[in-house]
């Protein structure tokens, strides 16, 4: 089906789809990059895993009590009697549930005259977006090492919810965003509002410094069809409605 919104379709996010959409735009991307490149440069997809171990939010107490009672009277005279402990009852105990994360990301390399990192192009999970959790921490610590003029960063925010990075400046007032940085310029980036009312710009990657045989820029055209690679994603009903 297709999308009726000529930007980015907000359902995807809103049904629970946006993981398998994430992998299939990554896919994409990698495909338009291939396709387009100067012949120095090659194009890989790679990822972080990391492991995280779900908790419980708040406190919660519990009250236990022993298996076994021991019980002492003052000596008395006549039949010593013996009484049992109480019944022990049962509690009830959470199991530590782990859940691997796993989040592609694609990297483009000069082959010449050495193989070096030119250029990481991130689109952000939900995981990402967690401020103060792992997946948050660990991007984080990319993205800085990166705005410090490691790469060029291509960094592809899709979601509505969850929180933004911080920056110097205030982020558009948009539900979207795209952010460009040249390793040249940082930590200065361009930044492009987006939204599912207006069709997504169009994101040139940057590469190295222009020579007479090779662009310094790649342009990628993120259109409908790209962003609705994932047939099932392109739905316009909510989740609620969807549960049989």
């Amino acid at each position: 089906m297709k999308s009726p919104f000529p930007g980015m379709d907000p359902y995807i996010e809103e049904c629970g789809l946006f993981e398998e959409f994430h992998d299939d735009l990554i896919g994409e991307l990698k495909r338009q990059l291939a396709r387009s490149l100067p012949e120095r440069y090659v194009v890989r997809s790679s990822e972080r895993r990391y492991v995280v171990i779900a908790e419980s939010e708040g406190k919660d107490e519990y009250r236990f009590k022993p298996d076994i009672g021991i019980v002492t009277h003052a000596p008395s005279v006549g039949t010593a009697v013996a009484e049992a402990a109480p019944e022990a009852k049962k509690v009830s105990m959470r199991a530590f549930i782990s859940e691997e994360f796993r989040e592609t990301f694609i990297e483009i390399y000069a082959t010449k005259p050495e193989r070096i990192l030119v250029t990481c192009i991130e689109v952000l999970s939900p995981s990402n977006k967690r401020r103060d959790s792992a997946g948050w921490d660990l991007y984080l610590r990319k993205r800085q090492a990166l705005l410090l003029g490691e790469a060029n960063l291509v960094e592809i925010d899709l979601l509505r919810k969850g929180d933004r990075f911080p920056m110097l400046d205030p982020w558009p007032a948009s539900p979207y965003a795209f952010l460009v940085c040249r390793r040249t310029r940082a930590p200065y980036c361009d930044v492009w509002p987006a939204s599912y009312s207006e069709p997504l710009p169009t994101l040139h990657v940057p590469l190295l410094r222009a020579t007479r045989t090779c662009k310094s820029i790649c342009s990628l055209c993120l259109k409908p069809c790209t962003l609705n690679s994932t047939t099932t994603a392109t739905s316009t009903t909510p989740a609620s409605s969807r549960r049989r």
